[in-house]
């Protein structure tokens, strides 16, 4: 019989595997530098990087990769060096974690800095917003770029409740998580401000479950906002990337691709590039 996860009811482990995908995200990353810059980055920092499982991704990935991982949260930290750096092996040297303020972070200069899971919506008022492109445009190279995710639609601004099911697969430690059902919650939009409160929920097999395991408080900002904020703050241009519909499969395509228009849809994933 197979020994059950201690990871069943971790709410950072059953977040890790009902919304990273974080091969697809560093793949992404490295396609556009191809495209833009040719040949590889080494040097990437995760900004609010919670678990930091893209970080200790990128540094597995190769050798020559260093990642940086800062979030304000030591609770969250102490659990990425007890968890994924401790089985990260020869790559943990190579992965810096830091409780900081991401507006307060210039140093050391990084190629990629990334901004995932809408975690800058944080920031309500645009003087802030600023700050902190001002602080990544600082922490860049001179031919750095800046990756941050966006979501949006005609659905997106209202209250909605989303149910997935998520199939069993590996936790940290390599033991297979039992399959449990992720809940996204929209439990208010105010359409003043913007302002955005979200819930992540989990449900289980025995019908228990771990209610607002995850709260967001944001501002849901627009495309446009965010790139002439990023023009605002020293960018020299930034590019739209979003997925493509899958008329089929009445579904994402799961491919990211640029844009300068697209029909709107009921809700769209999506991703801005500021280029240094």
């Amino acid at each position: 019989m197979p020994r059950a996860s201690r990871f069943a009811r971790d709410r950072h482990a059953l977040y890790e595997a009902a919304v990273q995908g974080v091969e697809y995200d560093l793949d992404f990353f490295e396609r556009v530098w191809r495209a833009t810059r040719g040949g590889r980055f080494r040097d990437l920092r995760e900004d609010f990087c919670g678990t930091a499982q893209l970080a200790c991704a990128w540094a597995a990935r190769r050798r020559q990769n260093r990642a940086w991982g800062l979030d304000l949260d030591p609770e969250v930290l102490a659990w990425s060096r007890r968890e994924r750096l401790s089985r990260l092996g020869e790559a943990a040297r190579r992965v810096t974690l830091l409780e900081r303020d991401v507006r307060s972070v210039t140093r050391p200069a990084a190629e990629v800095v990334v901004a995932l899971n809408y975690s800058f919506w944080i920031f309500h008022q645009r003087a802030e917003l600023a700050r902190y492109f001002r602080a990544v445009r600082r922490s860049l190279r001179a031919d750095g770029l800046f990756f941050l995710s966006m979501f949006g639609g005609t659905a997106a601004m209202d209250r909605l409740t989303e149910k997935h099911r998520v199939a069993s697969c590996p936790g940290p430690d390599g033991v297979p998580l039992p399959a449990f059902t992720y809940v996204w919650e929209q439990a208010e939009f105010n359409p003043v401000d913007h302002r955005l409160l979200c819930h992540i929920h989990f449900r289980f097999r025995d019908g228990s479950g771990m209610r607002r395991a995850f709260r967001y408080d944001w501002r849901m900002w627009t495309v446009p906002e965010v790139r002439e904020v990023l023009a605002e703050a020293g960018f020299r241009a930034s590019e739209f990337y979003v997925e493509g519909w899958d008329e089929t499969e009445n579904r994402p395509d799961e491919t990211l691709r640029r844009r300068s228009r697209f029909e709107n849809q009921l809700g769209w994933l999506g991703m801005i590039v500021g280029v240094a």
